[in-house]
């Protein structure tokens, strides 16, 4: 999932900034990366500013040459469909407090995951539906002053995420019968920034840190064909992430745009999971205690976006980009390299009212789920292998922002 939010100032030299909306956050991005982070409405000029936007994402990752544990046919399918379609909301609001000081609040769900291929497919045993939800609710500020042509700005928030999800599977061929896992969790995290600003061309060069986010309170319930135990996570972290963005008039009316993020999704190994009642530091992948684990063995994901935008008129403005995603998954899993191509268009039929439509679409590289060693010598996916090929991922995006 590649980061299309497609939006970039659109104005240079004489004309006026505007901001040309979205198209979607990560279309297909690594580890978890829904929504991810987004502090761009900050930046507007207006003293107060709202925005809205929702994007519809359709992955279709297929499955394929699937084997069950130890690489044996269970009789079952060889093939399953390997994502499933999911939306990515936000809406947010940024007032101009005093000359030179902005803040803005936003809701978002930067992180989770939807998987369904059933209980018919040979890796029943490692997955028959995955599904993980966040909520986010943040606050930032920054605080701009003159430098040379233009303005530097420092930039700080928080943010708060709840976390919940559930991993069902096969837990017996004949008769068949199933387990389920429920979880949630939740913690804080910061942010600090620095942007360089020269308006009358455009200019904006921004690096925005995002802390980890520690999850120290994971909680839930195991469900086997025997009954529900009450169970418990180690502590796990939500990854830490780095952005660098960049972007210039190069023509009146033109500008062009890029960003390199980095997102330190290799802090997700494997999640133990204990029953209660169990001292937290018994609870290890692989140990006794481990009645199970949430598999993840991820690498660290890198995105680099490039994109140009043009304002046609005070009313019309578009742009396009081109991304690419690092595949976090590295011999476990199917999140592999992603490329996507992206364009939109932005409608502002009053000075205070601001339209935008984009869609995008790529391509999931091919690849193969596997055994993998990871940490204390726990090996990952010895109850599943599968191929997957070239796979297309679309996705549709709409967004309104009003500011006076």
């Amino acid at each position: 999932m590649s980061n299309l939010r497609l939006k970039a100032l659109l104005g240079a030299g004489c004309f006026s900034l505007a901001l040309i909306g979205t198209a979607m956050h990560p279309v297909h991005a690594g580890g978890l990366e829904r929504g991810g982070y987004d502090i761009d409405l900050l930046f507007d000029p207006a003293p107060f500013a709202t925005e809205a936007e929702s994007t519809y994402v359709m992955p279709d990752r297929k499955y394929k040459n699937a084997l069950g544990p130890g690489g044996t046919n269970l009789g079952l399918s060889s093939t399953a469909d390997g994502a499933e379609g999911y939306w990515v909301p936000r809406i947010g609001a940024k007032v101009q407090v005093v000359q030179g000081v902005d803040c803005m609040v936003d809701y978002s769900q930067p992180w989770g995951a939807h998987t369904a291929p059933g209980s018919t497919w040979n890796g029943a045993f490692s997955n028959i539906e995955t599904d993980i939800k966040s909520n986010n609710y943040a606050g930032t500020c920054s605080y701009k002053m003159d430098a040379g042509k233009g303005q530097i700005r420092f930039i700080g928030g928080l943010f708060y995420q709840d976390i919940s999800g559930f991993k069902e599977s096969l837990v017996n061929l004949t008769p068949a019968l199933t387990g389920r896992v429920d979880l949630k969790a939740s913690g804080w995290g910061w942010r600090a920034g620095i942007a360089y600003e020269i308006p009358d061309i455009a200019l904006r060069a921004s690096l925005v840190y995002n802390s980890q986010v520690k999850l120290d309170n994971i909680s839930g319930t195991l469900t086997l064909p025997g009954g529900p135990t009450p169970i418990f996570g180690a502590t796990e972290y939500m990854p830490d992430s780095l952005e660098l963005k960049l972007q210039s008039g190069i023509a009146p009316g033109w500008l062009a745009f890029g960003s390199v993020k980095w997102v330190n999704w290799s802090l997700l190994q494997s999640v133990p999971i204990c029953p209660v009642g169990f001292p937290a530091s018994s609870c290890v992948t692989g140990s006794p205690v481990a009645v199970t684990s949430l598999d993840l063995m991820y690498r660290d994901g890198w995105t680099v976006t490039g994109g140009i935008g043009h304002k046609f008129n005070d009313a019309w403005s578009a742009a396009g980009q081109l991304s690419w995603d690092r595949g976090t998954s590295h011999g476990y899993g199917a999140q592999s390299d992603t490329w996507t191509l992206g364009g939109g268009v932005a409608y502002t039929p009053t000075p205070n009212i601001e339209v935008r439509l984009a869609g995008a679409i790529g391509v999931m590289t091919s690849g193969h789920s596997g055994t993998l060693a990871g940490e204390n010598g726990y090996v990952a996916g010895l109850d599943a292998s599968y191929d997957f090929g070239n796979d297309l991922v679309t996705a549709i995006s709409g967004g309104l922002k009003i500011k006076f």
